[in-house]
């Protein structure tokens, strides 16, 4: 008998983090966290679309993805374009079925003063990181709830969605609306089955910061981390999978932070 629970809480467990059947759409995949995460949801046993704009990038991530054995499509995408969204949303169920899962990563970075931005910056920033993602997210929830299917929705925040940073306004600002967004659709979506996460990053290798990492001020930073170091991307690979799947069935509107303790850090 103890043999029969054991394998069966084995395979419980395992079911936990596996995605086999799932559908999955992922924005900003052509390169750094993006990539990582469609190519974790892939090999997870998802079939996942990658949106990006910058369609050889991602079709290289596709062809990687193909050769360790998972199933993926790329379409391009500028997720400012409201129009463009729900083609992309169309192209992944004409591909693989209903997404299901969405991951909501497309963003960028200006780091300026709040006196020295300008409103064409703010509103860039602003256009790509917060109303964008607000976006994507409507379209993937309206079309789960028209299908009664459920689904999860991952929207990508940051450590600095919770405190500042001199130079940081305008993706602080858009972070932060990110969490309250993620947050707010959580509550109006769980009636209907859509769990609505955030992952909190704290700093992690990618092409958006590794002029950063070369200066002294970053080397600063790191020494201000308990755990001393960055992070590889692959290290949030065990959030994402959880939310995505089975793991995460009774948690929504949470914004899982990973960030080797930095927020602890901060006076």
């Amino acid at each position: 008998m103890g043999c029969i629970m054991a394998i069966a809480d084995r395979k419980y467990l395992e079911s936990l983090f596996g995605l086999d059947g799932r559908v999955a759409l992922v924005t900003g995949a052509s390169s750094g966290l993006g990539e990582r995460f469609a190519q974790a949801l892939a090999l997870a046993g998802a079939r996942v679309l990658l949106c990006a704009r910058r369609e050889e990038r991602l079709q290289a991530v596709v062809d990687g993805i193909a050769r360790a054995g998972g199933k993926a499509a790329a379409v391009r995408l500028d997720v400012t374009d409201e129009v463009a969204v729900g083609e992309a949303f169309d192209a992944a169920e004409a591909a693989f079925g209903p997404v299901d899962i969405l991951v909501n990563n497309a963003g960028i970075a200006r780091v300026n003063t709040v006196i020295e931005t300008s409103a064409e910056e703010w509103d860039e920033v602003i256009g790509v990181n917060l109303r964008a993602a607000f976006l994507v997210a409507r379209e993937g929830a309206r079309r789960m709830v028209a299908r009664d299917m459920g689904g999860s929705i991952i929207n990508i925040a940051s450590i600095l969605s919770s405190f500042g940073t001199k130079g940081g306004a305008s993706y602080c600002a858009s972070k932060g609306g990110v969490a309250q967004l993620t947050r707010t659709m959580a509550l109006e979506l769980a009636r209907h089955d859509i769990r609505v996460n955030a992952i909190a990053p704290g700093y992690f290798t990618s092409e958006m910061n590794e002029e950063y990492f070369a200066t002294e001020e970053a080397e600063r930073m790191i020494k201000g981390i308990p755990m001393r170091r960055v992070a590889d991307p692959k290290e949030l690979d065990a959030a994402l999978l959880m939310l995505a799947g089975n793991g995460g069935s009774f948690i929504t509107g949470s914004i899982v932070t990973v960030d080797g303790g930095h927020t602890q850090a901060i006076p």
